[in-house]
């Protein structure tokens, strides 16, 4: 029996798990809460993925301008300021929801404002852990914050979500700007790491950026990790702007059902997280990677032609198998290969394409949906996904390895 990651990693690691894991619980009662309240409001296909779209835009806007910042400022002092921010963000939407001046111009400006501070905090926080955990324990670390992330944000924070919304639609954005704060103050315990860059005149941030995207491009296997992952995510983007629509109009779902669902992505990212590390020893990077992204091709197909939610859950566990094992891999290559001074820059590079690609592709979805059918987004993902599993099988193969 393998001891507990915890017991093995520094206390610095210990409170940056717990704060992952308190946000992790808050970040997930919103991203239930949100839809659901947008559905409340309307049901415009294309309104509500379009705030699904407002907090993916920062991606596209601001994404190597933060990681540029991230390289430039303390980490640690910039993750906290930026969830004290994010707290008081979330408090002012708790206000007009309780007081019923919510508006979908104000739940748009609020989802914009959170995704400014992830195009930082998210950059800073992958950029800070390996300065807390040795290079050799990366692997565990990034297990032991997924399998947070998947109990805590999916397990227990989307029916919990679903339900706190039944009972008052303001309550689960207020407990996500306690969990803010909270992650804050835990974060500004850990202890002041060495400045990222080395003393010398400071660059125009033009250069950085261009540094931080020239480093990516040339390291084979992150390419294809990043171009592959970016347009992936363009089609599920498409695919599950609309989700929350899907699951009431295709499946029949209620709102607490719906919350239910999405536990389907816990019960596969937790198996995940624990066999991610044995299963690239026994199969490789390679075989893993290219399974992926069979089994997102094969996600999207079912989830078009379904209308059952037992069908639906079991694909959805398969997906986050996946998901997972594919995230803890490439973030564990990325911290390693990565020079310390850039690694906020690359991570933005990447976080670019993986979340802008998001991002666009929500904004598609809900365009394609409200055009044509609720499933017609599901159709074109994996199509999508074919094309690009056609294109880069042979590149994955070399470059992983």
């Amino acid at each position: 029996m393998h001891a507990p990651v915890s017991a093995r990693l520094s206390a610095d690691f210990n409170k940056l798990w717990t704060a992952a894991a308190v946000s992790n619980v808050g970040d997930g009662v919103t991203m239930v809460a949100g839809p659901l309240l947008m559905a409340s409001i309307t049901d415009n296909p294309a309104l509500i993925a379009g705030a699904v779209f407002a907090q993916q835009l920062p991606w596209l806007l601001f994404a190597l301008i933060s990681g540029a910042f991230v390289d430039r400022l303390d980490r640690r002092r910039l993750v906290v300021a930026v969830n004290l921010v994010r707290a008081a963000a979330l408090t002012g939407l708790t206000v007009t929801v309780a007081t019923g001046t919510v508006t979908i111009a104000v739940i748009y400006a609020v989802l914009f404002l959170l995704g400014i501070g992830e195009t930082l905090a998210d950059t800073a926080m992958g950029a800070l852990l390996p300065a807390v955990v040795p290079p050799e324990k990366l692997p565990s670390a990034n297990a032991r914050l997924y399998a947070t992330f998947t109990i805590g944000n999916q397990f227990v924070a989307k029916p919990l979500g679903a339900w706190l919304f039944v009972v008052s639609a303001a309550v689960p954005f207020g407990l996500d700007a306690l969990t803010f704060a909270v992650a804050a103050a835990l974060l500004s315990g850990i202890r002041p790491v060495p400045g990222p860059v080395e003393p010398q005149p400071r660059r125009s941030l033009r250069l950085d950026i261009v540094e931080g995207v020239r480093w990516l491009w040339r390291h084979r296997l992150l390419r294809t990790l990043a171009l592959s992952m970016g347009l992936g995510n363009v089609a599920f983007g498409a695919a599950f702007a609309v989700f929350v629509l899907y699951c009431r109009q295709r499946l029949g779902l209620s709102d607490v059902e719906f919350g239910f669902l999405l536990t389907a992505f816990a019960v596969g990212g937790l198996f995940g997280s624990t066999i991610a590390t044995r299963a690239t020893a026994l199969f490789g990077s390679a075989a893993l990677l290219r399974a992926g992204l069979v089994v997102e091709v094969v996600t999207h197909a079912i989830l078009a032609v379904t209308t059952e939610p037992w069908v639906a859950a079991t694909v959805l566990v398969v997906f986050s198998v996946h998901a997972v094992v594919w995230g803890i891999t490439v973030a564990s290559v990325r911290q390693r290969a990565v020079p310390s001074h850039l690694r906020g820059r690359v991570g933005s590079v990447y976080g670019l394409l993986d979340l802008g690609g998001a991002a666009l592709g929500s904004l598609v979805g809900g365009m394609l949906a409200t055009t044509w059918t609720i499933t017609t987004p599901f159709w074109i993902a994996a199509v999508v996904m074919g094309a690009v599993t056609v294109l880069v099988w042979r590149p994955m193969g070399a470059a992983a390895g």
